[in-house]
């Protein structure tokens, strides 16, 4: 037997327990698709189709939205994944896109849906990387890598998650998505060494069965360790975050690489004629995000000349424009802000940031029906507290009470700031219960 102060138990009731434990790790254990050993996978496979649909276009909208001023070369990514992905042992809707961040970042989710952003592709220098980045990314989903981490108990089903996006200035707090908790910590979850092991090596099979020399990989890899040791704080907050690089992992990929054809292709040429566009606006990029920067410390002056900086290089960006609508709203010049939203949603009229700003400018102005159209066109793209509680707001200027008090409830939900006003403005209306 074995004993401590309070309790004996024998040995057959440990055997007992460790049959009870066993049985359920079996009943929650699932092959991996790629590796073929068992994992624990307590939810099925439908479960990453589910999640992959549902959560990947309010990811995207909630990451900066889709880069769509150069189609050319999302098409010519999304190329490059299919190129590598046809090689992976999951056979998945795989799906490829440019986001459009200059945060330099890759991320995949379930199912295969899988994104990338303008800020990492101008770090690239070869077709090779590119298939490195995107090989490791199909990996996560074929691996089935975020069913493991929701079986581990790793993400949790959240209701609210802030999201980074332009400025969060005191006026209008924090925008906060609803109902996108899963997918936000399915973007920015880390892994663990051994699923980003998996990723890296199984990545590079599917690169070199491609047809690309391995060497990418490796190039990659010693790229992401020189700027994470400059500290470079956008990487540190980008693709470093969630697959954290290190002198082990360059290692890995030479010992994988001596494994794989040496015959296959690096791309630079064709690379760099692909993102020369990007390159060349890069500089109008570099100025908005300046502009952001100086938006985040109160000063809208610069931020508004960081803005025209940005203009002048590219004038096709709608966030440019929108940049300049945050700086008038801020001295309360409402006519020129709707003015500068209007420009960015006749450039991009997909992207929830800029129908939500425009909306929240148009209320301020008395144009109750045409923010009301912007709010829910916002709701369609990313279902946000800001919005929601705007809209409360809006409805009960219009007299509509029982529809702004359903409007405040959820956006009590968000939290933070804005659920605090939602909340005290149900008191206003006499609602003191929220549901």
């Amino acid at each position: 037997m074995l004993t401590n102060s309070n309790k004996i138990v024998s040995i057959k009731q440990l055997a007992l327990i460790g049959l009870a434990a066993s049985m359920l790790w079996l009943s929650g254990c699932a092959t991996n698709p790629v590796t073929g050993r068992s994992n624990l996978i307590l939810v099925p496979e439908s479960w990453d189709q589910q999640v992959g649909a549902q959560q990947y276009q309010p990811s995207l909208q909630s990451q900066g939205g889709e880069y769509d001023i150069d189609p050319v070369l999302t098409e010519y990514v999304s190329e490059v994944g299919q190129r590598v992905a046809q090689h992976s042992e999951n056979d998945l809707p795989y799906e490829f896109t440019v986001l459009n961040s200059s945060v330099p970042n890759a991320w995949a989710l379930p199912g295969g849906k899988i994104a990338i952003n303008r800020g990492l592709l101008t770090e690239l220098n070869s077709e090779a990387e590119l298939a490195a980045v995107l090989g490791h990314e199909v990996t996560h989903a074929a691996a089935r890598h975020g069913a493991q981490a929701q079986s581990r108990g790793v993400l949790l089903q959240g209701a609210v998650v802030g999201t980074s996006i332009a400025l969060q200035g005191k006026e209008y707090g924090q925008i906060a998505a609803l109902g996108a908790g899963l997918g936000a910590q399915l973007v920015t979850t880390r892994y663990g060494r051994e699923a980003e092991r998996e990723s890296d090596y199984h990545g590079m099979r599917y690169m070199a069965a491609a047809g690309y020399d391995p060497q990418g990989a490796i190039d990659l890899q010693e790229t992401f360790v020189r700027l994470s040791e400059g500290r470079n704080q956008d990487w540190l907050n980008g693709l470093f975050a969630s697959h954290p690089p290190s002198r082990e992992r360059v290692q890995n990929n030479r010992r994988t690489a001596a494994e794989l054809p040496k015959d296959g292709d690096l791309g630079r040429q064709r690379y760099q004629q692909r993102i020369a566009y990007i390159k060349r606006v890069e500089p109008a990029y570099e100025a908005y995000d300046k502009g952001l920067a100086a938006a985040q410390e109160g000063n809208w002056n610069a931020a508004d000349q960081f803005a025209r900086q940005a203009i002048q290089i590219e004038p096709k960006e709608a966030n440019f424009y929108a940049l300049r609508g945050d700086a008038a709203a801020s001295r309360d010049n409402l006519s020129a802000a709707e003015n500068f939203y209007d420009q960015a949603i006749n450039r991009n009229p997909d992207w929830f940031y800029l129908s939500l700003r425009r909306g929240i400018i148009r209320q301020r102005r008395n144009n109750l029906n045409g923010a009301r159209s912007d709010l829910k066109t916002s709701l369609e793209y990313l279902p946000t507290g800001t919005a929601v509680y705007q809209l409360g707001l809006l409805e009960k200027r219009a007299g509509n009470r029982q529809l702004a008090i359903q409007y405040l409830q959820n956006a009590v939900q968000a939290g933070g700031e804005i659920g605090q006003r939602a909340a005290a403005e149900l008191q206003q209306l006499g609602v003191n219960q929220v549901r």
